[in-house]
C-alpha cells in the first residue's frame, strides 16, 4: 500500500505541475466596503451615480482565485472634486495595474490610481472607463485587454505555473470571460486517468493478497 500511495502522490503532483492561470483584467463592484466580482461585464453593466467599481490586472485561475483591487477609496473621496450635473452620473473607478510578478515580460505595471468618470446617465461601465483611462484595447471578441495602454500586448493569455507569476490550480481550457475573466473547469482528463490507474492497481493488489492467503 505505501507503493500505491507513492504512485497516487506522483499522479497528483503531475497534475499540479501542469497548473496554469490566465493574465487578464478582472472587474469588480465595491459593496458595503467589500469588493465583489462583477456579475456583468463592463460593456453591459450600467452603474448608478455614486457607485464605485474596480479593475485589477493579475494572473489567476478564475473568479474565485482572482486578485481584488487594492485600496479602500470611497466615492466621496474619489469624486470630491467632480460636481454632479443634470442628465449625468458620476462613477468612481479604482484602477489597479497589478504587481511586477503578474506583468508580461518586459513590462512594468503603472501605480494604482483612482478616477471619477462623469458620463451620461445611461452610460455603461465601459463608457465610464473610456472617459478616464484611454487608450483602451479590446480583442476581436470584445475582451478588455488593456487599460491606459497597459499591457502593451497580450490578452487573456494562458500562463503556466512555473513562470514567475501567480498562476495556480489545474486549468487547461480556453477562458470564457464575462468581462475579462476565465470560467471554472474541473480536473484535467490526464489527472483523472492517472487516478483511475492508481485505483485499478489498488484493486489488483488487494486481490493478489487475498489469493495468496487463500
Amino acid at each position: 500500500m505505501p507503493v500505491l500511495l507513492g504512485l497516487l502522490l506522483l499522479v497528483v503532483g503531475a497534475g499540479q505541475a501542469q497548473a496554469v492561470g490566465y493574465r487578464y483584467w478582472s472587474f469588480w463592484d465595491l459593496t458595503g466596503g467589500t469588493w465583489t466580482y462583477a456579475t456583468q461585464g463592463p460593456s453591459t453593466a450600467r452603474p448608478s451615480d455614486g457607485d464605485v467599481q474596480g479593475f485589477r490586472f493579475s494572473v489567476s485561475e478564475d473568479s474565485q482565485d482572482s486578485a481584488k483591487p487594492r485600496g479602500t477609496a470611497r466615492f466621496a473621496s474619489i469624486c470630491a472634486r467632480t460636481p454632479a450635473r443634470d442628465g449625468e452620473k458620476r462613477v468612481a473607478l479604482v484602477l489597479d495595474f497589478g504587481t511586477t510578478a503578474d506583468a508580461p515580460n518586459g513590462e512594468t505595471p503603472p501605480r494604482p490610481r483612482t478616477a471619477c468618470a462623469r458620463v451620461p446617465s445611461d452610460a455603461t461601465s465601459a463608457d465610464a472607463l473610456a472617459a478616464v483611462a484611454k487608450p483602451l484595447r479590446y480583442d476581436s471578441n470584445a475582451l478588455l485587454c488593456a487599460i491606459a495602454g497597459y499591457p502593451r500586448t497580450g490578452c487573456g493569455e494562458q500562463v503556466s505555473s512555473h513562470d514567475n507569476t501567480k498562476a495556480s490550480a489545474a486549468e487547461t481550457a480556453t477562458p470564457q470571460p464575462h468581462s475579462s475573466s476565465p470560467a471554472h473547469h474541473g480536473p484535467s482528463a490526464g489527472l483523472l486517468a492517472g487516478l483511475a490507474a492508481v485505483a485499478a492497481l489498488g484493486v489488483a493488489a488487494v486481490w493478489q493478497a487475498r489469493r495468496r492467503r487463500g
